[in-house]
Parts: structure tokens; sequence; C-alpha cells
């Protein structure tokens, strides 16, 4: 086209453009050389989903597609077309795109809610935002226009026109001590909604209709609804950027907020505790509302306890969880027992124990407290629950799982002793010791008189106080008349086992070997710090349980803590002790202890022999030997049910016996436990000081013989292999087999 023909389109799409083109009520624009109309910027709505160009007309190139009712902001118009900006949030970012589309999708932007002027920009409702950066106020809508303010990073302004994507805001800040507000237009690329959070005191809230619950403090996303008389509790309220104030709630396990028009403030009701009994079965809630989570469910006639309501529902706990229960579902509870007042009490947990609300199986448990534990009850129940407090928690646990703790009780008079060093020598001598063992003895037989000495010379030779060795002995052996002391001169029940009490003891072969052993084994063990059975050089106590007899090491100390299963042991030799020589400061506060530590005794030799004829049975399997030494290679395993004789029990423990008409040793049974080893038929100990051996079972019948004390008999076994029996009279074999009767009530049957 040559210059002429160019001139003379031009002029023509003037004249078009000038004459044919119908103005929009309202707006204005002006003329230029090129064609185009310039707008002041007016805002247009989308009719249909509509393709944006990069010119004025459907042979450019499509940068997007605007979607139907969006709002673009026109700045420019050639014929039918408009060039526009539009807006738009993706991932979070805001995105402003420009270019051309067709006036034939276009339609004037609603003013519903706001006026727009005619200048082109549009009043909105007062909204508060943050600048997310340092921020320019502008004297208009624009980059061209002058920067009045440079606003900070993290500021709240407050908007009230909008002019495309600029925002005409107000800003107040102080300085030098007075408060100055600018007004203009800044960028909302630079702008988020501000909301305002504030902590409060927990209130409760419930709503006065159907409400709606939404994902944020604004009418944007709606989340949930809930009827009406729904509670909730808050602890923060929030104004968000257009004034609305709103709760923050949890509901359902989800943090939501609810409109603050859409609730009522509700006062919770302070009252003494009470208790309430489920007429159903019924749920315990997160919240005072049915349409909150449910946390456990509660079965009917299950008691609960309160202090606190909320309109028409309790706060209680139940299963270990926290929540609100509907009042009308409960009546008040009636315990029906009686509680009496405890003190200075300990009890043993023996299992894991659950503590309730009430005593009662049905009620909430508070927590549960481990196997073993001490606690210290301050009321016991009339249906046998006791009432405690633990990780302050008050509430009852049940009687059958606790073991009460026996600290054993003393005077004052023997606490001196009871806790005295007892590697200091005493200044007690031997004729007040041998006095005190002949009124004790009371005229029986008893091998301790006139042993006195023997007790301090022991006492000086391995540095142990002499008068508690006496008092140990006087105490052990009964002053020196008890089965083992007159039997086995064991004056200390050395060796002993409660299950087997004088054939698993030691054999002495002397009263003063004895005595001279017990004082090197105290010493060298209960009294010798490195050694594992020292806990305090004293005699002490041990506390038990009642019931089981469980040690408590915590409560237990010195001697006692392994010497004896007598919890007052210790305190009974303290009391021969004083009893002997009255405790005397003076007597031990310039001596120092004796800490010598001489090796520990041999096993004394001496063993118990027993009739030929005593039929035993293995209990579990028992492994044998040809001598007393273990050997591997010409062992024999007897296996569970055998039969066989006893013959020999020695010191160390092991023992002879008689299978299939052979010898064997074995050091398989442990007489701590003797019965999980063997069982003893027809074994028997003579009690009396002598025992009459008669023709037949009566004392019509002629005497024939005579037994000592602790004499061991073998009594006869009858065609079924019990034992001969004639009502209180055994049948019992003597030397070469003769028979003949002893009367049961001084024969002890051992190792049944």
């Amino acid at each position: 086209m040559n210059r002429f023909w160019k001139i003379a389109a031009v002029s023509a799409i003037l004249f078009f453009s000038a004459t044919a083109m119908p103005a929009l009520p309202g707006y204005h624009w002006t003329v230029e050389a090129a064609g185009t109309v310039k707008l002041n910027k007016v805002p247009y709505q989308t009719t249909a989903n509509l393709n944006l160009r990069t010119g004025p007309g459907t042979k450019y190139k499509v940068i997007l597609t605007i979607p139907k009712g969006k709002q673009v902001t026109a700045t420019e118009k050639s014929g039918s077309w408009y060039k526009v900006s539009y807006s738009y949030t993706s991932k979070g970012k805001k995105y402003t795109k420009t270019g051309w589309i067709s006036g034939s999708y276009l339609k004037k932007a609603p003013t519903s809610g706001s006026s727009a002027s005619a200048s082109g920009t549009t009043k909105i409702t007062k909204t508060v935002y943050q600048t997310t950066a340092n921020l320019n106020m502008r004297t208009g809508p624009g980059t061209k226009y002058k920067v009045i303010f440079t606003i900070p990073k993290g500021k709240t302004v407050s908007a009230t026109e909008k002019s495309g994507s600029w925002l005409k805001v107000s800003y107040t800040y102080t300085s030098k001590g007075k408060s100055y507000t600018k007004t203009g237009w800044v960028s909302s690329s630079y702008l988020k909604e501000y909301n305002q959070y504030i902590n409060t005191a927990g209130t409760y809230y419930f709503t006065t209709k159907t409400a709606n619950l939404y994902s944020g403090p604004n009418t944007k996303s709606k989340a949930a609804s809930v009827p009406k008389d729904n509670g909730f509790y808050s602890t923060k309220k929030v104004i968000n950027s257009i004034g609305q104030t709103f709760y923050q709630v949890s509901h359902n396990g989800k943090t939501l907020y609810v409109h603050s028009g859409d609730v009522k403030k509700v006062s919770p009701a302070v009252f003494s505790e009470t208790k309430y009994k489920a007429n159903t079965d019924t749920w315990l809630y997160q919240s005072p509302g049915i349409n909150t989570a449910k946390l456990v469910k509660i079965p009917k006639d299950a008691v609960i306890s309160s202090s606190l309501s909320v309109a028409s529902w309790y706060k209680t706990s139940y299963g270990g969880k926290t929540g609100f229960v509907q009042a009308g579902q409960f009546s008040k509870y009636s315990p029906g027992f009686t509680e009496t007042k405890i003190a200075n009490e300990s009890y043993l947990v023996t299992d894991n124990l659950n503590l309730r609300q009430l005593p009662d199986t049905k009620s909430a448990i508070l927590v549960t407290i481990s196997k073993n534990t001490i606690v210290q009850p301050t009321h016991k129940t009339s249906n046998g629950w006791f009432k405690i407090s633990y990780n302050g928690k008050i509430g009852y646990v049940s009687g059958d799982y606790l073991d009460k703790i026996i600290v054993p009780a003393y005077s004052g008079t023997i606490k001196p002793y009871l806790f005295l060093d007892l590697r200091k020598p005493s200044k007690v001598t031997a004729q007040q010791i041998d006095q005190y063992i002949a009124a004790k003895a009371k005229g029986n037989t008893s091998v301790l008189l006139n042993k006195g000495k023997v007790f301090i010379d022991a006492g000086k030779k391995y540095g142990v106080n002499a008068l508690f060795l006496a008092a140990l002995a006087i105490h052990e052996s009964g002053a020196g008349t008890s089965p083992l002391s007159l039997g086995k001169n064991n004056l200390f029940g050395f060796g002993a086992f409660d299950a087997a009490p004088y054939i698993a003891a030691y054999r002495f072969p002397s009263v003063d070997e004895a005595i001279y052993y017990i004082a090197q084994e105290l010493k060298a063990t209960y009294l010798n710090e490195k050694n594992w059975k020292f806990k305090g050089p004293y005699l002490g106590y041990k506390a038990v349980t009642e019931k089981k007899k469980i040690r408590i090491d915590s409560l237990s100390t010195g001697m006692n803590f392994y010497y004896a299963s007598d919890p007052q042991w210790g305190i009974k030799i303290a009391t021969h002790m004083q009893n002997i020589l009255a405790y005397k400061a003076s007597d031990y506060s310039d001596v120092d202890p004796n800490l010598n530590v001489p090796d520990r005794p041999a096993i004394p030799a001496g063993s118990d022999v027993f009739p030929p004829g005593i039929l035993s049975v293995a209990n579990s399997d028992l492994t044998l030997f040809p001598s007393k030494k273990i050997d591997a290679k010409n062992q024999l395993t007897i296996k569970k049910g055998t039969t066989f004789y006893l013959l020999e029990k020695t010191n160390d423990y092991w023992v002879k016996l008689k299978y299939n008409n052979k010898e064997y040793w074995t050091n398989s049974i442990k007489f701590e436990s003797y019965r999980n080893y063997i069982s003893v038929k027809n074994l028997g100990r003579v009690t009396a000081t002598a025992l009459n051996i008669r023709a037949g079972a009566s004392t019509n019948h002629p005497i024939i013989g005579s037994l000592k004390q602790n004499e061991y008999i073998q009594i006869a076994l009858d065609s079924s292999g019990k034992i001969a029996k004639s009502g209180n009279w055994y049948q019992i074999v003597l030397a070469g087999g003769k028979k003949g009767w002893v009367s049961g009530d001084y024969v002890k049957l051992e190792l049944q």
C-alpha cells in the first residue's frame, strides 16, 4: 500500500471511531491518532468465559481465559474490543494480566454495597490490611502518582475505596510522641487482610440458633453446622479485617470459628462435688453439645462426680477422659457406704491398681497406680475400699490389692542397743550373762548354763560385741533349751530354713565351737561393709507386709534386713541386751569399732544319720553321684516319681541315699524348698525329753523300750504304703526289725 492509501485508511478509522462508536453511559474517553480510546479504569464483569488476547481481534494470540463473572478494569477501547487488566490469585500468589477482550461479553460491574465514583473508583466496606513489605503510599491509584509516604512492613492500614488493584487507605503512626494519619493509594499486591487474635479468659458460648462454623475467622469457608444450644469453650476471640468478631472453638478435633452473633455467653455454675449415677447408657462428650466428639461410653448405673455445670451439662471425668455429660441422663447418687478415718498406715500395692472416683468398680478411673507402689490411705470404707491421694488425684482403691506394711515398733529404752555398732566391745561380765541364762532356762535342761565366759572370749577374738552374741544365742535357742541346741549344739539356728528347721540346720561338735563359729561368721558377713549381707553394723528391723510378708526394702535396715524372717528379730535381741545390762552411753562413747575382718569359717563337720528304712519319693529329677563329689562321667539321674531310701544329710547339704540297693550322693535337694525335690513317707523325730515304746497302741500296753529327745525314728508303713497308725499312735520299726508303738503327740513327722 502506497503512502496515499495509508493516510486514507487512518482517516477512515478516525472518522468511524469518532462518529459510529456508541458511548457507554457515565464514562468518558479521548480519541487518539492510533484509533483507540483511552478509558479511566472502567470496571466491567464478564458474562461468559472470555479469552484475553494480545491484540483487539480474534487473530491475536490468547493469553488466558477469564472465567465468567470476573471483574476486569478497562483502560482502552478499539472498536468492540477493550484493553483490560485482570487480577487473580493462584497457589497463594497474586497475578495481573493485561490484554484485549471482546465487548460482546461484558457488562457494567455491579455496584451493590458499593458506589462507583465518576473517577472510576469504588467505595468498599472498611477493611483492615497488613503490609507484607515496605509500601509506598501515593496520591493516586497508580505508580505514576507521587509518593506521599512509605509504610513499613507489618503495619496495619484501613481501606475504604478501591480502584482496580489499588486501595485508598489511611495509616496512623506516632512520631516524637504525636499521632499522625496519612491517607493515599497503595497497591493491594503488598497487603493481606489483618485479623486481630485476642486471648481471653476461658468462656462457654452456646448457639442461639442453627449456626455455621468456619475454618477461618470469616464467613468465606463454612466447615460445619451445629444446632441451637450446642456449647463451646473458647479462650480466644478474633476481630477480623472488616470488624466482625468470631470465637475460636474446638469441634470434633478441629479448630474452627463461630460468629459472635450466633452465640450467647453462658457462665458456669460451680458447686460442691456431687456424685451422679447414669440412668441409661450415655456418652461423655468433648464439649457441652451432642454434636461434639464422643469421648467414651458411660454405661447405665456408672457413677460420676462433678463440681461444675454449664447450662444443662455436667463437667466430669470418666475412663481417663474429661468432658461433659447431659445432666438429664443422670440422677444424684447415694453411695450406700460409710468412711472411717485412719492415720499413719502404709500399704503396698500388690498389682497394677485403678484409682477410681468412688469405691465401686463401675466408677470412673482417675489414674492407674503401679504395682509395688507404697500408699498412705486417709479413710477406709465400709465396703472394703481405701481413700487415698495419688499424683494430685483423690479417689478410692480396692482393699483386695493392698497389703498393709508392718513397721516394727520399739520402746525408747532399747533404741540405743537397736542401733549400736555391734563391732564395739561390751563391758558385760560372764557372771551377768550366766545369771540371765539361768533365769531364762527356769530349771530346764540348757546347754548354755555357765557359758558366759565363752561368749566374752569369742567376742574378743573376732571383734564382736559379747553382749550381743549372748543375747542372740539366748533368743535363738530359748536360752539353750531348744531342740536344735539340745540335739545339734546349734544355738543360732544356723543353716536352718523355715521349711525344714531341724534337719536343714548345721550340727556342731560342741556348744563352744558353735559360739566361736557364729562370732566369726557374723564378723565376716553381716558386720563386714564389703559383704552383700551388710545393711549397717547394727541390729535394725525389717518392715514386711501383713498378708504376704513381702519385705519393704526402703523401710528395712541393719542385720534384720537379711538375717531373720521375723521383722522384730532385732528388737527382741536388743531387749535381751537391755535386760542383761542396761545401756549406758558412757560404755560406748570412748571406744572404736573393731574393723578387722576374718575369713569366713568353713562349714563344720557334721551330719544327720537316719534309720535305714526311710522311704522317699523324688518330686523332680535328681542327679546322683557315687561319692560326695560332682562326677559328670559317673553320674546317674533318677526321674520324678522314683522311690529310694534316705540315709544321711550332711552340713554342706549333700544327701546320701540308697537306690536299687546301691548307695549314692546328691546335692540336687534345696532344703529351703525341699518339697520341690523330695517327699519322705515315714521319718519321725522325738520331741519329748524321753518317749516310751510300748507293745501296743495305748498306755495300757507294757513298755518295751524308750527313745531320747530329737532321736530319729522309722515309722512303719502298711500294705498300701501309708503310715501305720492306730488312733493317735504310730507303729515304729526298731533295730533288728522289731516293732513297737509310740504316742503321736510326741513325734514330729519330717520332710513330708
